[in-house]
């Protein structure tokens, strides 16, 4: 094979888009939101009383009425067919992590030789895909197939466009015959309602009016890596498993630091416009594009929006990135670590909470230490954080971001806080009794007086840490690129709530005994922070002496491994927590400690196979073939002999490797899920890097036209 005409072919095989490029005028005025039923078009197509109703139904949470369905099916299928819709699909978010749909056309033919196009508020409401063949966790056994979409009228319809036409896509949650939820969405819509309910009573003590509603705000960056299409089906590991399983470090990998908010490569730039402008029409406000950390790897970030919408416009991101790539000859890689050595990519959530006003309840404002809504609030979460680590760590629990926790800039499984060193000194202030502020936050000099000062910001940031205080909100960077943000912020909502629940109750104690609302709050605050500040750690998270301080000295948990993690979901305190809410019960909690088991397994297992593979039928033979040229030259030479032997014993402990492996594959590690997810965590894992470790090696050392895979020097650099 001819590596330097791959290349070559790699570098020019890119196509683009020739239609031109919509103006800024026309994404500001015409194509944001331009493929979303929103309550706006809906208005105009609505009678005022079934417009009244559905507003009051997304906006205020009030029970939707079945007898305005039909009206409102009429309406959608009206603007999907003007948009170009010719099938809806009833688009949910399954156990997978992924989304689904089926879909169907309005046409309908009525028996005399001509179609109609029908879609009733029955369809709109309620579809039946098939539960069996999703994972349930044991909710559903396989010869029980009902199942039952049902439709989310707080999240938007939309239009996805392909190159032959568009589908109506209506946000739904999905449940069992039982009634137990399949599905990441009823969960997340639960966990929002759980967190009104327990803000609400707060906010009325503040003097919040009664009517105020309060919802989870979220917006969610997104890490990722592109590589030319060229090299990815030339990479069995990469198209099985999402990332590399073999790949020696290139000279160059990220040391020099030249890729991080670099000039963003032509053909990257044109990839990222076409995205952004499909995600504009779809409503979803992105905001950023950059190159990150890595060679190859770029972010993009939307601002923030209601939490449950936010976690669908993600799923949406995610698609587009993948489809669009494509077009450009390159190929997305959403995997959290497909390249050992260089950074991985994470899914930072930017979490709030927020009132139906608007009023962002984590805003400290221009003095924090005066501000007590907000200080009440944020020990709320330092709470909630403490008590519950380990949800917070079992919500971004997977075989992938394993690969991808506690090092270059992604956080340590240990969860902890950061609040930055001006918050902090206003807690310890309030804790030692002192009151008032210390730590100012100024103005930034820049040397220069051509340079305008800055405001500096009241703390510094922290890549090291898994849950920041960054100004307004805090930044959860342990999520996975890959995964769905729904979990994570549905254990966000919740442990909140319950925070938020236990505090009022003690600051409603103290109002009624006639305390200040002032001196009560800081009571609360006060003992709150005491109780939980072991938490709350600035430094950096990748230091050993971290390590023993967390575990040794602050009792803080270390779960190393997602398997380490999972078992303590359904620990009695997470039963209870959850029941409590009504946001999981007992068996859909069990449930999804099943699935999370049984895709650890399937994953590694997966990835176990394909390392055997790519070794035994790619890489032995390569080796095998090089020897053979060696062998095959007459002239005596030292260095051929010492390359000959050096091939031979690399060839050799590869070969060992290899059988080790082998076996392990086959063993499985007995009949129980749990069981067999350990022993491809304790035996197949190790036996996959003895097997890398001497592949790499002979990458370095097999001559290049022979070695059968691209490289990450090919895969990282070449656009």
């Amino acid at each position: 094979m001819n590596h330097d005409l791959d290349v070559i072919s790699a570098a020019r095989n890119w196509r683009v888009d020739a239609s031109a490029p919509a103006t800024p005028a026309e994404v500001i005025g015409d194509l944001f939101a331009s493929d979303v039923l929103t309550l706006e078009d809906l208005k105009t197509r609505l009678s005022k009383p079934a417009y009244k109703s559905l507003r009051g139904t997304v906006e205020r949470g009030e029970r939707l009425d079945p007898a305005i369905a039909d009206t409102v099916a009429l309406a959608m299928k009206t603007w999907a067919m003007e948009k170009g819709a010719t099938h809806y699909t009833h688009w949910f978010q399954p156990l997978t992590g992924a989304t689904a749909e089926k879909h169907d056309s309005f046409v309908s033919p009525n028996g005399d030789g001509v179609a109609i196009a029908t879609f009733s508020g029955k369809e709109l409401i309620q579809a039946e895909p098939d539960a069996s063949s999703f994972p349930s966790g044991g909710l559903r056994a396989t010869f029980e197939a009902r199942g039952y979409t049902a439709w989310d009228p707080s999240s938007p319809a939309f239009i996805m466009r392909h190159a032959n036409g568009a589908t109506l896509c209506i946000p739904t949650a999905f449940a069992s015959w039982t009634g137990e939820a399949l599905d990441l969405k009823t969960p997340l819509l639960r966990s929002v309602e759980a967190l009104n309910r327990a803000v609400t009573p707060a906010l009325h003590l503040f003097g919040a009016s009664l009517g105020t509603r309060v919802g989870s705000t979220l917006g969610a960056e997104q890490e990722y890596f592109l590589i030319a299409e060229e090299y990815f089906f030339r990479r069995p590991d990469l198209v099985m498993t999402g990332r590399t399983l073999f790949g020696a470090q290139p000279p160059r990998g990220q040391e020099l630091e030249d890729h991080y908010f670099g000039a963003i490569p032509d053909r990257v730039l044109s990839f990222m416009t076409d995205a952004e402008l499909q995600l504009y029409a779809l409503g979803i406000p992105v905001k950023t594009r950059h190159n990150e950390v890595a060679p190859g790897q770029f972010e993009i970030a939307p601002i923030f929006e209601q939490s449950n919408v936010a976690a669908d416009h993600q799923q949406l991101i995610m698609q587009v990135l993948r489809n669009t790539a494509r077009k450009y000859g390159l190929v997305a890689l959403l995997h959290e670590k497909p390249f050992a050595g260089v950074n991985g990519s994470g899914k930072h959530g930017n979490w709030s909470m927020s009132t139906d006003a608007g009023e962002n309840l984590l805003e400290p404002g221009d003095t924090p230490h005066e501000n007590l809504q907000f200080l009440f609030f944020c020990a709320a979460v330092i709470k909630a954080v403490d008590e519950h680590q380990d949800l917070l760590r079992i919500s971004v629990a997977s075989a992938s971001n394993d690969h991808r926790l506690g090092a270059n800039e992604a956080p340590p499984a240990i969860i902890s806080i950061f609040l930055g060193s001006e918050l902090t000194d206003i807690f310890d202030r309030l804790e030692s009794g002192q009151g008032g502020r210390g730590t100012e936050a100024g103005l930034l000099g820049l040397g220069s007086s051509v340079l305008p000062p800055i405001p500096r910001h009241a703390g510094d940031r922290n890549r090291t840490s898994p849950f920041a205080f960054t100004g307004n909100k805090f930044e959860f960077r342990a999520v996975g690129s890959s995964q769905s943000i729904s979990f994570p912020i549905t254990v966000l909502n919740t442990i909140v709530a319950d925070a938020v629940q236990s505090l009022t109750a003690v600051l409603k104690a103290k109002l009624d005994g006639g305390a200040d609302l002032a001196a009560a709050v800081g009571e609360v605050v006060r003992e709150t922070y005491r109780q939980h500040k072991r938490i709350v750690f600035n430094g950096d998270g990748y230091s050993e002496e971290w390590h023993r301080e967390a575990e040794e000295e602050r009792g803080l948990l270390n779960l190393r491994t997602s398997l380490d993690a999972i078992p303590h979901l359904t620990d009695r305190k997470n039963v209870e927590l959850f029941g409590k809410f009504g946001v999981l019960s007992e068996r859909e909690l069990a449930a999804r400690q099943e699935i999370m088991y049984d895709i650890y397994f399937k994953t590694v297992n997966i990835e176990g196979e394909t390392t055997e593979y790519i070794a035994q039928t790619m890489i032995l033979p390569a080796a095998a073939e090089y020897l053979g040229d060696l062998g095959a030259v007459k002239i005596p030479s030292r260095a051929l002999d010492a390359t000959a032997r050096e091939v031979a014993g690399l060839t050799d402990e590869l070969y060992d490797a290899l059988q080790i492996l082998r076996e392990q594959n086959k063993a499985l590690g007995g009949e129980e899920i749990h069981d067999k997810a350990h022993h491809v965590r304790d035996h197949v894992l190790p036996a996959m890097r003895e097997v890398r470790q001497a592949a790499d090696r002979l990458e370095k050392v097999v001559a290049d036209k022979q070695w059968p895979l691209p490289t990450y020097r090919q895969l990282l650099f070449v656009k």
